[in-house]
């Protein structure tokens, strides 16, 4: 991703290398998320993600967000104190399948959970549901191995279309909505929550008439060990050379 500096900015060799690592990072979770919704789907006819977002923090966010933490704005700080600068959004159908992908992210060995923020079970003042994950990930360089972090959003469909209404209307206020915009707000964010039990609650209710279901509930299906083993075996190939 090419972004340009603040015309300010003197550390070019160290952001373009801290850009590679939050760019590869994201790619690293990418895949992982691809992975677990592709495997989902062919053990339960069914994808739990319906839409995968990322992006880099601009530079311009990033230098007004380190101006707000009263540091001095440098690479070295912008690792430290900014955990948003890599970012993931996931949309899911329903609220079960955010604490499912949140499970299967954690439980995956080389990513790291530094926190969690629930704003589902606790949401903002404001009306805002989402669940936040700031993870830490290996990246491997060709002389290096560096731990980088990279935020998860997982929130329902729903919740993704108030809080994008919610965020034009913040910008248009710049932060300072008159109080009936933000009371109708909040009220908007109660609905979106009955609107997710009532679709959740009719899932719940298909799925007890589905055959599919009713076969497989409750089953996990799970890889012999004698086959699982050995995907990561190297055994001796034959070779056979042919001579012109």
């Amino acid at each position: 991703m090419d972004m340009q500096l603040p015309a300010y900015y003197n550390e070019s060799e160290e952001w373009n290398r801290m850009l590679l690592l939050y760019n590869s990072a994201l790619k690293e979770v990418g895949t992982k998320l691809e992975i677990l919704n592709d495997e989902f789907k062919m053990h339960h006819q069914y994808n739990p993600i319906e839409h995968i977002s990322s992006r880099i923090k601009s530079p311009q966010s990033i230098a007004k967000k380190i101006r707000h933490k009263g540091v001095e704005l440098n690479v070295a700080n912008i690792v430290k104190y900014i955990n948003d600068v890599a970012g993931i959004r996931i949309t899911c159908s329903f609220i079960p399948d955010i604490y499912r992908i949140a499970d299967l992210i954690a439980k995956q060995n080389d990513v790291k959970v530094l926190k969690v923020k629930d704003y589902i079970m606790q949401p903002k003042a404001n009306g805002y549901m989402s669940y936040h994950m700031i993870v830490s990930i290996p990246i491997f360089l060709a002389d290096d191995v560096i731990d980088t972090k990279v935020e998860i959003q997982i929130r329902t469909v729903a919740m993704d279309f108030w809080a994008s209404l919610e965020h034009k209307i913040y910008y248009k206020y710049e932060g300072n909505a008159p109080e009936n915009i933000r009371g109708e707000l909040k009220e908007c964010a109660q609905i979106v929550s009955y609107l997710d039990q009532k679709m959740q609650a009719l899932n719940e209710a298909v799925k007890e008439h589905d055959p599919y279901n009713e076969r497989f509930k409750g089953n996990t299906i799970y890889m012999s060990e004698e086959i699982k083993d050995a995907y990561g075996t190297v055994t001796e190939d034959e070779v056979t050379v042919t001579l012109d």
